[in-house]
């Protein structure tokens, strides 16, 4: 098995992930097959592309563009005072160190400053530390630029010397192992990753903590410490017998975790307390929003509900053709919501999560409606329309589930048991199939995926429906 030695950025974000992780990147486990990059990821990557041509062209109108085919044609084109070098390649021989800038740009001094094109919309530390890894390579001093999504173009200086440190030598330790490293179980990171059906048989045969809901690295060694190591530890456990450690105080939460842990050994569901719902005539509403837009405001295109009737023709929408008509979608979804007071005076809209109360907020800083009438109802904390139906699931029940989730409670067969459509479909799923609709040409390619999208928003609020009716089974 071979090792790299060579230490580039690009890393950054796995190394941020998990370390695991990125070492297998580095060392591809036996017989383990490279899958192409799930849609979401795929269209991230090509949008990253387009806006990295768009600074491109910006910048080449500002002086002479070179492109650099290599490390040693990048040294000629600085030698030759090339004024914008693009797709540079930078080498530290003797720290064996690389980095693939998107640009150079010469200054009046003769020095050169890195750049990228970054579609994101703050200089967040992955792409801090890579920014400054470039301006290591350089050695000259001058801050680093990120040509962000938003316009903004913010300057990367000494600030980020200690996070490079820290990320050399991290990177350096786990690609000098000869084995995997030893990391914790996550369910939302592990689940997204290329090498989730590698690692997670390991997790399961050695019982990881952090296997179970409500447990994690913060968490998990406290127990370990106190003799708990394993799962079936945990289930066996006293909570009263338990210390309190960090992440996990009191007797309620020692009680919720163990019996956590016997939901994953058993498959069984455990009650905590009664489960309270709001009276009133219930509305099912569900968001879909698109994070991938050009001004760099979530834009939500969908705004969906399932009505009285609560079947496949009792549901109800506002949709919005494109970002253009952004403030014409939250109209729509106002004067909805006014309609149905109307019809209903005791209207609750029921949701999973706290993502559409979010939402609404947003939108109402956005357009400056936060005195609106129908927006001060909605957001009213204690006699609003809003209820968030992940709340009393969370207060009164321990399920046999990794992630308390809409599709992980609802898709389970021993809970809810409801299955969607598509099986396929999904949140980032949903933001393809928009991007998609607004460049196809096809007229009937795109109703098609249009209708894709009310489709699973459909099943979305039926879920939260059939979720209502097992609760009140309960």
């Amino acid at each position: 098995m071979s090792f790299m030695v060579w230490i580039n950025p690009s890393d950054v974000h796995s190394l941020k992930q998990c370390a695991r992780r990125v070492w297998y990147e580095h060392n591809l486990p036996p017989g383990f097959e490279t899958t192409e990059a799930n849609p979401f990821d795929a269209l991230v990557v090509s949008m990253g592309n387009d806006y990295e041509e768009t600074v491109r062209l910006q910048l080449s109108a500002t002086g002479t563009m070179a492109t650099a085919q290599s490390a040693e044609h990048t040294k000629a084109l600085m030698a030759a005072e090339t004024p914008i070098i693009y797709q540079a390649q930078l080498v530290d021989d003797r720290e064996e160190f690389i980095g693939y800038p998107d640009f150079l740009i010469r200054q009046a001094d003769g020095h050169y400053q890195a750049a990228d094109a970054k579609l994101a919309r703050s200089v967040k530390e992955g792409i801090a530390v890579q920014l400054g890894f470039y301006r290591r390579l350089l050695g000259n001093g001058l801050p680093a630029l990120a040509y962000l999504g938003t316009g903004d173009v913010v300057e990367i200086g000494d600030e980020t010397n200690p996070d490079v440190n820290e990320y050399i030598i991290g990177i350096r330790s786990v690609l000098a192992q000869t084995e995997p490293p030893l990391v914790r179980y996550s369910e939302t990171k592990c689940k997204a990753c290329s090498f989730y059906e590698v690692c997670k048989p390991d997790f399961v045969e050695r019982e990881e903590l952090t296997l179970i809901y409500g447990i994690d690295s913060r968490s998990a060694p406290g127990l370990e410490r106190n003799g708990i190591t394993t799962i079936s530890m945990l289930a066996d456990a006293d909570p009263a017998s338990i210390p309190d450690i960090p992440y996990l105080k009191g007797l309620e939460k020692k009680q919720r975790a163990v019996l956590q842990a016997k939901a994953w050994k058993t498959g069984d569901m455990y009650k905590l307390n009664d489960i309270v719902l709001p009276g009133g005539t219930w509305v099912h509403f569900d968001i879909e929003a698109n994070p991938l837009t050009k001004n760099c405001e979530d834009h939500v295109y969908l705004w969906g509900f399932l009505k009285p009737g609560y079947d496949k023709n009792d549901f109800d929408y506002v949709w919005t053709d494109s970002q253009d008509d952004d403030r014409g979608g939250w109209d729509g979804f106002l004067a909805k919501v006014e309609g149905y007071r109307v019809i209903w005076p005791d209207v609750r809209l029921v949701n999973y999560s706290n993502y559409e109360r979010t939402k609404i907020k947003e939108y109402a800083e956005r357009y400056a409606m936060q005195d609106h009438p129908t927006v001060v109802w909605l957001l009213d904390e204690d006699n609003g329309p809003l209820f968030d139906l992940q709340k009393p699931v969370r207060d009164s029940l321990i399920l046999p589930v990794a992630g308390y989730g809409l599709k992980a409670i609802c898709k389970h067969e021993k809970l809810v048991d409801f299955q969607w459509e598509d099986d396929d479909s999904g949140s980032q799923w949903s933001v393809v199939q928009y991007v998609g609709f607004l460049t196809e040409s096809d007229p009937t390619k795109k109703e098609a995926m249009m209708q894709s999208i009310l489709t699973y928003n459909r099943d979305d609020v039926i879920a939260t429906r059939r979720l209502e009716e097992w609760l009140k089974k309960q």
